[in-house]
């Protein structure tokens, strides 16, 4: 996780283009894949997760698996990413093991803080920009970003409406990792969006 810079979320598709999109993200350098559907039967979903395991093995990243931390175990994924409904950071630390990453959520350097140290391993951190797939989050910018980022000691991944036109203003202020879905997902060549943006993520 310590040098991983382009984290990539997967949207709501079906699993054999969500294969390809994957596949596609990290020949073009992603190094984190998150596996987050919201609509598949648990069966499908391990099934998947199973799938996108192969991929990120073959390729040298990272696998997450957002909120069900039975099926990133079942699926020998590198760890789970919990919102605040999911289970508790402590509760995933029991099931998954001390080897299983644990991401959380937070969006003020207190929440961050707080997540920590109750376990997390790193923290995604946004809306860094409006994005249509948390409307109801109050944007934070870049700077509250890096408020988070600056309080805390692990990895914080910028979220939120993150594309190539305005991925300069966070790593203007030495922000160089961030999550994206809908940059890679929506590319016409997400293989080459990928790699531009895993370009502009570094020193």
């Amino acid at each position: 996780m310590g040098a991983a810079r382009l984290y990539v979320i997967t949207p709501d598709r079906e699993p054999d283009a969500l294969v390809e999109l994957a596949r596609a993200a990290v020949r073009g350098g992603a190094d984190i894949i998150q596996l987050r559907q919201k609509t598949l039967p648990r069966g499908e979903l391990l099934r998947l997760a199973a799938r996108l395991r192969e991929v990120t093995l073959h390729a040298g990243a990272l696998l997450i698996v957002n909120d069900h931390v039975d099926v990133a175990v079942a699926a020998g994924a590198d760890g789970v990413h919990l919102g605040p409904d999911d289970l508790t950071l402590a509760s995933a630390r029991k099931v998954g093991g001390p080897s299983l990453m644990v991401g959380a959520s937070a969006w003020t350097p207190a929440g961050a803080q707080a997540a920590v140290a109750a376990g997390a391993d790193y923290i995604g951190c946004g809306p860094a920009f409006p994005t249509s797939v948390k409307k109801e989050k109050e944007v934070i910018g870049p700077g509250g970003v890096h408020a988070v980022a600056s309080a805390v000691g692990v990895p914080v991944f910028a979220i939120g409406g993150i594309d190539e036109t305005n991925l300069a203003q966070l790593t203007a202020l030495g922000l160089r990792r961030i999550c994206v879905i809908g940059a890679v997902a929506n590319a016409a060549d997400p293989e080459a969006m990928a790699r531009r943006l895993r370009t502009m993520l570094n020193p």
